[in-house]
């Protein structure tokens, strides 16, 4: 084999690491992303909390709602109340109806997001109907509870203290029923 065939193969190989790189940064971009925003809250997504924080503050702030459906899912979804008003800092609890209008079970997951999307970083939600997938059968019609805080420290940041309302918004899409442990398939609907 000569020295310009073995500097071939070299290019050869290094192109196809190369490739399977790319094709894995593709496949790993999105659940890294979404890892990313719930962590730090960007492109307002809110944080998760354990527990609710140890002050409360005389601000307060509207807390709308919004509710949406996607495509392919046969359900009617919609904030109980349009909006609150909560304490920052306060513990808060809200309620959306969801109402499977279909003949047959379906299971949908619901994405969320806030605005201004900057707020993001100081919405925490302790309990979510969103954290996991949910099932509706056929004709059920059913309240889901989202437990949440406004982080004190919102009052550090001065560039925010002209907010005084963020908008919950949150999307239901159709899903795959959870897979059950110890099997290798989805329980049957």
């Amino acid at each position: 084999m000569s020295v310009q065939q073995k500097n071939h193969r070299i290019v050869a190989a290094a192109l196809g690491v190369f490739v399977l790189s790319m094709i894995g940064a593709a496949y790993a971009a999105v659940p890294l992303y979404d890892m990313f925003c719930r962590l730090t809250g960007f492109g307002g997504t809110p944080l998760v909390a354990t527990a609710a924080p140890q002050r409360v503050l005389d601000r307060t702030i509207k807390v709308r709602f919004d509710g949406n459906v996607s495509a392919g899912l046969d359900w009617r979804f919609r904030p109980v109340q349009r909006e609150i008003e909560v304490k920052v800092g306060e513990t808060a609890l809200a309620f959306f109806r969801a109402k499977n209008m279909s003949s047959k079970a379906q299971w949908g997951m619901a994405t969320y997001n806030v605005t201004p999307d900057i707020t993001g970083a100081y919405f925490n939600k302790m309990h979510c109907f969103c954290f996991d997938k949910q099932q509706l059968q056929a004709g059920e019609e059913v309240d889901m509870p989202v437990q949440f805080f406004i982080d004190p420290s919102i009052a550090d940041e001065a560039s925010l203290n002209g907010i005084d309302t963020i908008t919950l918004s949150y999307t239901f899409f159709a899903a795959e029923p959870p897979v059950v442990a110890g099997t290798t398939s989805a329980p049957k609907l």
